[in-house]
């Protein structure tokens, strides 16, 4: 091969190299941040970007892993529905949307002031019909799934929450049969000290609920949702019991984070 032949492939190679770096530039969205067309962009260092500040745990009432998958990822008569995570009964976790992403699994909801929490937050289904107990190995997965998420975003360990406790009156996942204090005691969730301390002469129950996140304009629904989630139950009056288990939460809550 000819010298000149040489130095022409060599052109043609830096022509097909430089050609594949520009379109890739072109097609980066980073490359080109999103703004407004009546502004100067003057960028500033001092930001971080949008991220899930919670992560809300939801059970499927499908009969199996299979269904849950057809309408997480389909159309469906009452629209739309995902999650970024599915956790099958056999510990098997399907991932269904980039974390970065905002999956339509919150609906209308609040936490502690929060209102848009499909943009805040990380959804996982659990593949259970919300009669059936949860499975070890779907326990298991599920704790390590959080272990992974909490420690790569940087989500408190203790945000995690279910779909009632964020629509209270409107949603009852996961149900009573989840165990809160299992994930507690791996250190998920927010959960009170044992053994209780009864609340100080006057107390506000549902003061303590709002500063725990609840939203309690509706105070009987908010009282159903506690229940469910704190004790197991659907009681919507509040007892000594009560006060006790958020009496600790709300210490837990004012105390400052490591």
């Amino acid at each position: 091969m000819g010298p000149t032949r040489i130095v022409r492939i060599l052109r043609m190679a830096m022509a097909i190299a430089v050609s594949a770096l520009l379109a890739a530039c072109a097609t980066t969205p980073a490359a080109t941040p999103e703004r407004s067309a009546l502004a100067r962009w003057s960028p500033s260092p001092n930001f971080n970007a949008r991220k899930a500040q919670l992560i809300v745990l939801h059970h499927t009432s499908t009969t199996n892993a299979a269904e849950a998958l057809r309408i997480l990822k389909g159309r469906n008569s009452e629209g739309p529905v995902s999650a970024h995570y599915l956790v099958e009964a056999n510990g098997q976790i399907d991932q269904l949307v980039d974390e970065r992403a905002r999956a339509w699994h919150a609906g209308v909801s609040s936490w502690a002031g929060m209102t848009d929490l499909n943009s805040s937050s990380i959804g996982i289904e659990l593949d259970n019909d919300g009669v059936a107990p949860f499975t070890q190995p779907q326990i298991q997965a599920l704790v390590n799934l959080l272990a992974d998420i909490t420690s790569r975003l940087g989500i408190p360990r203790d945000a995690v929450v279910g779909h009632g406790d964020i629509a209270p009156g409107r949603k009852t996942d996961p149900s009573a049969r989840f165990p809160w204090a299992t994930l507690a005691r791996y250190g998920f969730g927010l959960w009170p000290d044992m053994p209780l301390i009864p609340a100080p002469p006057g107390f506000d129950s549902l003061a303590a609920m709002r500063l725990v996140g609840y939203d309690v304009s509706n105070p009987r629904a908010a009282i159903v949702a506690f229940h469910r989630h704190y004790r197991g139950m659907a009681s919507d009056t509040l007892d000594d019991t009560d006060a006790s288990i958020l009496y600790s939460l709300q210490r837990k809550r004012m105390a400052p984070r490591a």
